[in-house]
């Protein structure tokens, strides 16, 4: 019996056929318990986007933790890696005069959004503006907001909505998101949440001008736009944050998962300049009561400015783009196979393999494992991949190979069912 309780989990099916238990990893590929040998296809959780192996990462947080591990940032305190990680992102962020909120990961950082979103307008004279919207196939974490921001009901399967007041339109129709602010009156509307790519709903780009029209929009309705970039951004889409590469102009941007490419858990809000005013009144009397224990924890900033020396040094921003192109190349042959009825990639390092009987997806992807791939499934039942940024084009056609071998031994299976 295994008694730890994995997330997302059908716990009787891992007890019957037990864990996958990995040890290491090196660049790109990772090695279980039993000595074999997979490359990731997904870096993790979309996270690992320099690679595995990267000692410096964890001698920069050692070396914290020997000095001050961490404390407390609550009220005047601060630790000198979380005070200049926030300058350092700042600069790199795409908002002018920009303030950085740090969490422990993309979860808590959605919450912190969207308790500012609602903050904000009740400290600037507006405080009926409460009511958030996001998209059908959005996925925002699993915390209080982001469970009821979350596109599909499965995240709410069984449960009533954690926070009332939330909306939600088709993922790439701005006529819907107007005719949403309209039916509620905009002026009781506090922010619209997006990703710049719907990462775990499926690898989704919105259509030409979706952005621009969305950004009108919300600004004729006096509304924030929060860029969720807890995936997109440090590299996955070959720019430091997405954001621009769209055209959007967010009034918050939240990020986690490469910020540190998952060495140590880090998150956080990149806030706009205007939006954090109200909450630096001269002399004081404003307190966003809000907060985690671990926010700017010191050896997890460390571990970040490290991470983004090697993304600054090795090129891995702009290799981002490389990978686009290279998932895109190499997934084309997939086209073929009778199983697959689509591939969405051809923006940034991300992409799915959409299955023609989505309900294969998930003996493909334990399948791809024998055939030495690991991938998970996205929403709607494609399978996702998105991988460390330092990945070669040979491993990404053996990446294709092995889900091309997966998806032949589903076919097979099938025929002997029948």
């Amino acid at each position: 019996m295994t008694r730890f309780w994995h997330p997302f989990a059908d716990m009787g099916l891992v007890e019957e056929r037990g864990e996958l238990v990995l040890e290491r990893g090196e660049g790109s590929r990772l090695w279980d318990e039993e000595g074999r040998s997979y490359i990731d296809s997904t870096a993790a959780l979309w996270y690992c986007n320099v690679g595995y192996g990267r000692d410096e990462i964890g001698e920069a947080a050692a070396a914290q933790i020997r000095k001050l591990p961490t404390y407390s940032a609550y009220a005047d305190l601060a630790t000198r890696p979380a005070v200049d990680l926030a300058e350092r992102l700042a600069a790199l962020s795409p908002l002018d005069d920009a303030r950085v909120f740090f969490t422990s990961g993309g979860a808590e950082s959605i919450e912190s959004a969207a308790k500012l979103c609602r903050r904000y307008f009740s400290l600037t004279g507006q405080p009926d503006r409460q009511i958030l919207i996001s998209r059908d196939r959005a996925y925002h974490g699993v915390a209080g907001f982001g469970t009821s921001l979350a596109g599909p009901d499965v995240f709410r399967e069984g449960i009533q909505p954690p926070v009332a007041g939330v909306l939600h339109v088709p993922w790439d129709s701005a006529d819907a998101l107007r005719d949403a602010i309209e039916s509620v009156g905009a002026e009781r509307v506090a922010g619209f949440f997006a990703e710049p790519v719907v990462g775990a709903g499926g690898v989704l780009v919105a259509p030409d001008g979706y952005f621009a029209e969305v950004q009108s929009i919300l600004r004729d309705a006096g509304a924030l736009f929060v860029a969720d970039e807890v995936i997109t951004s440090f590299g996955r889409c070959g720019r430091w944050f997405a954001s621009p590469r769209f055209g959007i102009e967010p009034d918050m941007i939240t990020f986690a998962k490469g910020s540190t490419s998952g060495y140590l858990p880090l998150g956080g809000v990149i806030v706009s300049g205007r939006i954090a005013e109200p909450f630096w009144q001269p002399g004081g009397g404003v307190i966003f009561r809000h907060g985690y224990t671990y926010s700017g924890h010191a050896a997890v900033a460390a571990a970040s400015h490290a991470n983004l020396d090697i993304l600054e040094r090795d090129g891995l921003i702009e290799r981002g783009n490389e990978v686009e192109r290279d998932v895109h190349e190499a997934l084309q042959p997939l086209l073929d196979h009778p199983l697959v009825s689509g591939i969405r990639s051809g923006t940034g390092a991300m992409a799915a393999v959409q299955l023609s009987d989505p309900a294969l997806a998930e003996r493909a992807s334990l399948l791809a494992r024998e055939h030495g791939v690991i991938t998970r499934v996205l929403y709607g039942g494609s399978l996702q991949v998105s991988p460390p940024l330092v990945i070669t084009r040979e491993e990404l056609d053996d990446v294709a190979a092995g889900f091309a071998a997966a998806l032949d031994a589903c076919r097979t299976e099938a025929g002997v069912a029948s």
